[in-house]
């Protein structure tokens, strides 16, 4: 079995989402795992525990299965969240979000980096709503036109208590 595929039914099998995994120099395996869109509004964000159990599980698979890597890590995708498949676009309607594009766009003066609000998609049509040079813009696009897109972290620095 392919090591994507691996880790996928592994992560999956445990009841959590494979955010995206990474194979980084020195033979160093790196798993980014949520919890699913269902799960995350009850449970909210990802522990050490469920890292941990996460990382207990993918040794023994990763053993068992004579996959070839040094070391593991596993942990949450943190604040600024990969954008990486349609789901995420859709689980992330109405969030924030960093997209930069593979190419310029030509009708909104060749940039290929936006910022502003995800729209729910239409099909295979994503969108983001932007501040542009003459107030408000929409940008269409497809998963195929992304370069790299995530999420912008909110970060609240107030006390809880006030």
């Amino acid at each position: 079995m392919q090591l994507s595929a691996l880790i996928e039914t592994t992560v999956v099998g445990m009841g959590y989402e494979l955010v995206n995994f990474e194979q980084a120099a020195r033979g160093l395996l790196r798993v980014y795992i949520d919890f699913t869109p269902e799960d995350a509004a009850e449970k909210g964000s990802i522990t050490v525990e469920d890292c941990e159990k996460v990382t207990h599980q993918l040794l023994h698979v990763l053993t068992v299965e004579n996959a070839n890597y040094e070391r593991l890590e596993v942990s949450s995708p943190g604040l600024d969240r990969p954008l990486k498949k349609l789901s995420d676009y859709v689980r992330f309607t109405g969030a924030e979000a960093l997209v930069k594009l593979r190419l310029p766009m030509p009708n909104a003066a060749n940039r290929k980096s936006f910022q502003g609000i995800l729209l729910e998609p239409v099909g295979e049509t994503l969108a983001l709503e932007f501040e542009g040079n003459e107030g408000p813009a929409k940008l269409e696009f497809t998963l195929a036109d992304v370069d790299k897109a995530h999420l912008v972290p909110k970060v609240d620095f107030r006390s809880r208590k006030a």
